[in-house]
């Protein structure tokens, strides 16, 4: 009996009314320098009418790997191709890979032989765009080992990782079918929460985000109420997960400025009276709940003077603030306290009838820095303390030295 070695990494792909962009996607799973052996893919054709599944069933023919394809009926969402696939993963990793999506040759031996030099359970790989903006603050050096709170790798949550997948199949992980967009953030931070380390590969472009030209892209897609969906479902789970306090207020930034907030944007301008109320009534259990003082202040003083007046319910104020915002105007900065403060004079700032706080427009240390002539005073004046007793205690080692 032939025994087969377990893969190194089971590539899932999920793919629906994939063509053209499918056949330079497995061109791309072909092409991996990591050997063919350690390496088996999963791909579901949920659905297509457009020749996916043929073309999967070609590739799976002559590829130097072992491919699986499963075709099934349409589900309405990636969760139900990505579940599928990773019922009958049977590597020591899994990477979820989009069908309109490419990987960089060296993607897969690179994320594993970081993985295993530092044993961490998810790696991120650098994203690169094709006809779209891919996330960029997280690629600032290549991590051995990270985690969520000490990097930006909460501002990718994206799918497309490679995760250990004793960690997803310990926890029983598994992607909400329930949600129609956002589901990969959803499970993505679970992962980050529960994983023993994050590795993040910096200096190699491991992943090609693919623009498509027929618009087909989900995230382009749906009702702006499966957003609140979504915000509403990270936000649950980061609550549950994360202690009150600075770690789950840092967390909570997410949800509030990728999902919510721009729901409160330009496009706001265009909606009808009756779907801005509607946006505020969905914001509303979600500010009552989750909106802190510690994740306002980690925001620039426009979206947390947005946000505000989103928990306040204010759509009057809050479209002069998102006409002010589009038009690009430069908010006034009133210095005080010497320059140690700086309040940026959005609108409404210290209107008696309105009433908002001044210290919704006080702008942190890194917006205040872009103001001629803010003064640190804190932060100098306790390196001045620091420097005077360094130098005190100096003088008295010398004194003793003399005596």
């Amino acid at each position: 009996m032939t025994v087969v070695p377990q893969p190194d990494v089971s590539v899932i792909i999920g793919a629906y009314e994939a063509m053209p962009y499918l056949v330079e996607c497995l061109a791309s799973v072909e092409a991996q320098t990591i050997d063919p052996a350690r390496l088996e893919v999963i791909a579901v054709d949920d659905g297509s009418t457009d020749g996916t599944g043929e073309y999967l069933e070609e590739f799976a023919a002559r590829a130097p790997m072992h491919v699986t394809v499963i075709r099934q009926e349409n589900s309405g969402g990636p969760s139900g191709p990505r579940n599928v696939g990773l019922g009958k993963a049977a590597g020591r990793y899994v990477f979820f890979l989009d069908a309109d999506d490419r990987l960089g040759p060296e993607a897969l031996q690179r994320m594993v032989a970081i993985a295993d030099e530092n044993g961490t359970d998810v790696v991120l790989g650098k994203v690169e765009g094709v006809n779209r903006i891919p996330p960029k603050s997280m690629w600032g050096k290549t991590l051995g080992r990270t985690d969520v709170f000490s990097s930006n790798i909460k501002f990718t949550l994206s799918a497309q990782k490679l995760f250990r997948r004793e960690l997803l199949d310990r926890h029983g992980m598994r992607f909400d079918e329930s949600l129609f967009t956002g589901e990969d953030a959803l499970f993505t931070m679970e992962a980050y929460l529960r994983a023993d380390g994050v590795s993040v590969v910096a200096d190699y472009p491991c992943y090609y985000l693919v623009g498509r030209d027929d618009g087909k892209h989900v995230t382009k897609s749906g009702s702006y109420t499966l957003r609140f969906d979504s915000a509403r479902a990270l936000m649950k789970l980061i609550d549950e997960m994360v202690p009150a306090g600075d770690k789950r207020d840092l967390l909570m930034v997410r949800p509030f400025l990728i999902t919510l907030l721009p729901q409160f944007g330009p496009k706001f301008l265009k909606d009808s009276d009756k779907v801005r109320r509607h946006k505020l009534e969905l914001a509303k259990p979600l500010m009552d709940a989750y909106w802190t003082p510690g994740v306002a202040r980690r925001l620039k003083v426009h979206e947390r003077l947005r946000l505000h007046l989103v928990a306040l319910q204010r759509s009057d104020l809050l479209l002069d603030v998102v006409e002010f915002v589009k038009a690009k105007k430069q908010a006034g900065a009133i210095l005080e306290k010497r320059g140690t403060r700086v309040y940026l004079a959005y609108p409404h700032f210290r209107s008696r009838t309105v009433g908002v706080p001044d210290d919704i427009y006080l702008a942190e240390p890194r917006e205040a820095r872009a103001v001629h002539g803010y003064r640190e005073a804190a932060a100098n004046s306790f390196l001045r303390r620091a420097l005077r007793k360094v130098r005190r205690m100096l003088s008295a080692k010398d004194f003793k030295a003399v005596a």
